[in-house]
């Protein structure tokens, strides 16, 4: 595996973003191009930091504490302060979302999961919108949420992304990087990334629906409905039903996710795909989800979230993910069960075989050290 590269986690694919350069209008182009280079420019910042050990957040006395800044189309982070937990509404629609977006999110992990905000400590939730100008992405940087405005002040016609405050599970996902960051920090690289990604989509997701109070089998399973224009020949980033059929457009070219492993895409592009074959781990909790039945934020998520918070390491491939997500099922349901057997259904769909019962080191072996006491035939060492 290549070296694990530390970095902002954004919400839009680097490889739609060359689509737009090479495709678009000048306009077009140029935006594309000037969101890359912001997003590179605050990567170099971001590992800088992470050269010296993060202080410990200061916790709060009990409960959600949101505040939302506006960086006024400014780089300052977290800007100006605009709203913060328990005051009224502002004028500003973006802040508002992010209030609400960041507001739902810690309610399901606090009323569903138990957990005390992303780092189960009481972590403050801070966002900031209005972030530069014309920014087309919204990311989280490891301590707190930051939107772009999109190209809402470009002309009608031009316009192909709308704020990105705009989507309640965008708002989600991104905070969910925050989650697996204190939990399994799964690598951001090739399959440990991609399940990253695809842990993201599935809380942000069930954000939405419980926000909605839908149903797996009501739900739409898009991840970024409302960010494109109506410009854009797509319904939304991704699908979690239907990988692979989000979007086809002109100048966005098309969704290259797959839903199966013998689509499974090698590239060096987007950190080894992680966005890309994030698709497959996707499509599996989306067929768990719909077998198991109900609202998919208390059986199956539960299942997901007790695996990130309990099982998954940095180094986790897909078929660590699946052994410990039906292992997870037997855990909390019964081995055998209706929940496990959907979860186990769910990864074989997507061409991942979990055979007989999982124990609990099955296919994860913890350290280097075993990897290299593989090689010299002895056993792994307990974790």
């Amino acid at each position: 595996m290549r070296a694990h590269s530390y970095g902002i986690q954004c919400i839009l694919p680097p490889y739609i973003l060359r689509q737009i350069e090479q495709r678009g209008t000048p306009t077009q182009q140029e935006l594309a191009r000037r969101t890359m280079q912001i997003s590179a420019d605050i990567r170099v910042i971001r590992r800088s930091m992470a050269q010296a050990p993060a202080a410990a957040p200061a916790q709060p006395e009990g409960g959600k504490q949101r505040t939302i800044y506006s960086a006024d189309g400014g780089s300052s982070l977290p800007g100006r302060r605009v709203r913060g937990e328990g005051e009224p509404p502002s004028t500003d629609i973006a802040v508002n979302e992010a209030y609400d977006g960041s507001g739902a999110t810690y309610d399901l992990y606090q009323d569903v999961y138990g957990r005390n905000s992303l780092d189960d400590r009481g972590l403050p939730l801070i966002s900031t919108v209005h972030y530069q100008k014309q920014y087309d992405n919204a990311f989280w940087d490891g301590k707190q949420m930051v939107y772009g405005d999109g190209d809402e002040s470009l002309p009608e016609a031009e316009r192909l992304f709308n704020r990105f405050t705009i989507a309640i599970d965008v708002i989600g996902h991104e905070l969910t990087h925050g989650v697996t960051q204190f939990t399994a920090n799964l690598s951001y690289s090739e399959q440990p990334g991609a399940l990253n990604e695809s842990f993201s989509d599935v809380f942000g997701s069930l954000v939405k629906q419980r926000s909605l109070n839908q149903t797996a089998a009501d739900a739409d399973w898009l991840i970024g409905q409302g960010l494109f224009t109506a410009n854009v020949k797509g319904q939304a980033l991704r699908s979690m039903k239907a990988p692979g059929t989000a979007y086809n457009d002109p100048v966005l070219g098309k969704d290259p996710q797959p839903a199966h492993m013998k689509d499974y895409v090698n590239t060096l592009d987007d950190d080894g795909g992680v966005h890309i074959n994030s698709g497959i781990p996707n499509h599996a909790f989306y067929v768990a989800a719909v077998e198991i039945g109900g609202n998919a934020w208390e059986k199956a998520g539960r299942i997901w979230y007790v695996t990130l918070r309990d099982k998954l390491r940095a180094t986790s491939n897909f078929q660590e993910a699946a052994n410990l997500t039906v292992q997870t099922a037997g855990d909390l349901y019964g081995v055998g069960s209706l929940e496990q057997q959907a979860v186990r259904k769910g990864w074989a769909e997507v061409g991942i075989t979990v055979e007989g019962q999982v124990s609990p080191n099955q296919g994860c072996w913890p350290t280097v050290a075993n990897r290299v006491r593989s090689l010299l035939g002895l056993r792994p060492a307990n974790p």
